[in-house]
């Protein structure tokens, strides 16, 4: 979960490795619950790229 507004990764919300929620308790307190319960079946999957390997990338790139 990420408590804020709005998140500078969306990927990870539009994958569904992470939910948005807002800084509210009552709302915290609902998605760790379900979280929690396993009422939230997440089908998320890692985004793209994030495989650590972002370096070796950025390193073969530079090197051309």
């Amino acid at each position: 979960m990420t408590l804020r507004e709005n998140t500078e990764r969306p990927v990870t919300v539009t994958e569904g490795t992470n939910r948005l929620v807002h800084i509210d308790t009552n709302d915290i307190l609902k998605n760790y619950q379900e979280i929690k319960s396993n009422k939230f079946e997440s089908k998320g999957k890692i985004p793209k790229f994030w495989d650590g390997k972002a370096a070796e990338r950025i390193a073969e790139i530079l090197s051309k």
